[in-house]
């Protein structure tokens, strides 16, 4: 009989996962992570850890298999808060749910559930994966869209590796949110209507400037309003010599000015803000919603623009360092010089985009068909090819 150490969350997800496993004959094993213990910056009742952790006892339980909890928070805050600190610092925005999964789920807590004699793990994540022969003795692991499509969560996972793939399992893939609730409910699970948690991977729902003044002090600076007018938005492209050449000049970011635009207020922190973002930063009376379109975390400017459609949150093509780029499915690399037609995405939740990976020397570009609203430095971009997400990278 094979082992499974399943990720008990306190969640219906991950819950259901472990009834689906025992169903199947599997040795099921469950594990709660205990990686955040300062309550003190989550607004208050969303994604408690005690809670969590006491739903998950009571799943264990319910479902009469062994139900152990393991203290992380340690690797947690070395390799995912400080990390997003130091993001923020550098005017980046980070993704703490992707670098959770692939060093915290997938890496700590899997060689704890292997020390423990399990074959595998799952989680609750609403993803599947299969595997293929290939003329070695080695398979090839496949990393899969939800069948929700509302839910798929296979872009939160797009840095695993092939080895992590082959030690996963995600048993509620297949399902539906509303199918994995009527299990829960059927068997009388305590989760069965429990809300879905938001916000950061394990610390939950957060005031987000709160969390950031730990360690990144307020500091006072101007907002600057930029016109559509803005002439570096209209300016002629030049004459390329080659395809390389087109793609450096359409990823440049646009570098703007105090003298580009006006003043309109005042801000607490040029690292508490990202691109795209339209809350926090109290200023009404413009005709249209003001969003940020740059930070500038060195001089402490945040430049914004009015409406969704400002041109200053457009661009099409993105830039990966080399060594930020990760494929999935190492065998359909692409190499210097080579292309691939991909659907990519660029946040959770945001609909597969065509676009184009092209390799050359500054690294992997990728060009969308049309301009991504918010391309935001710090972020991961995905990229399938049909229901199957082959690669990540992290936008430079």
């Amino acid at each position: 009989m094979k082992t499974v150490v399943v990720g008990l969350s306190g969640g219906v997800d991950s819950s259901v996962a472990a009834y689906l496993l025992k169903e199947q004959g599997y040795n099921v094993i469950g594990l709660f992570m205990k990686n955040w213990h300062d309550d003190s910056v989550t607004i208050s009742d969303e994604c408690p850890w005690l809670d969590d952790s006491n739903d998950a006892i009571l799943v264990a339980e319910k479902l009469n298999i062994p139900f152990q909890t393991v203290d992380l928070s340690e690797a947690y805050k070395d390799k995912i808060v400080d990390y997003m600190f130091n993001e923020y610092k550098n005017g980046r925005t980070p993704n703490p749910d992707i670098l959770c999964n692939r060093e915290i789920k997938f890496d700590i807590f899997l060689k704890i559930a292997l020390s423990l004699g399990a074959d595998f793990v799952a989680t609750g994540h609403y993803c599947r994966k299969d595997k293929i022969k290939t003329d070695s003795d080695s398979p090839i692991f496949r990393l899969l869209s939800g069948v929700d499509v509302n839910k798929d969560q296979s872009y939160f996972l797009c840095q695993l590796s092939q080895n992590q793939l082959s030690k996963s399992l995600f048993p509620i893939g297949n399902l539906t949110k509303p199918e994995v609730r009527e299990i829960a409910a059927k068997q009388n699970l305590i989760t069965a209507n429990k809300k879905d948690s938001q916000g950061l991977c394990f610390i939950g729902k957060v005031r987000l400037p709160d969390f950031l003044q730990q360690q990144l002090k307020p500091k006072e600076g101007q907002i600057i309003e930029i016109p559509e007018s803005f002439e570096s938005y209209s300016i002629n492209q030049p004459t390329f010599k080659s395809l390389k050449e087109e793609l450096a000049f359409r990823a440049l970011k646009i570098k703007y000015d105090c003298s580009d635009g006006t003043v309109i207020g005042s801000h607490q922190g040029a690292h508490y803000f990202t691109k795209g973002q339209r809350k926090g930063l109290a200023i009404g009376g413009t005709p249209e919603p003001l969003f940020v379109i740059e930070t500038d975390v060195v001089d402490n400017i945040i430049y914004t623009g009015q409406g969704k459609h400002h041109p200053g949150l457009y661009k099409s093509v993105l830039l990966l360092k080399s060594s930020d780029v990760h494929w999935v499915r190492p065998d359909l690399k692409i190499e210097l010089e080579e292309s691939l037609k991909v659907m990519a995405r660029i946040r959770y939740r945001q609909k597969l985009e065509s676009a184009s990976l092209h390799s050359t020397s500054d690294g992997i570009y990728i060009a969308f068909n049309s301009p991504q609203s918010a391309i935001t430095e710090g972020q991961f971009v995905a990229w399938n090819l049909e229901d199957e997400l082959i690669g990540s990278g992290v936008i430079s």
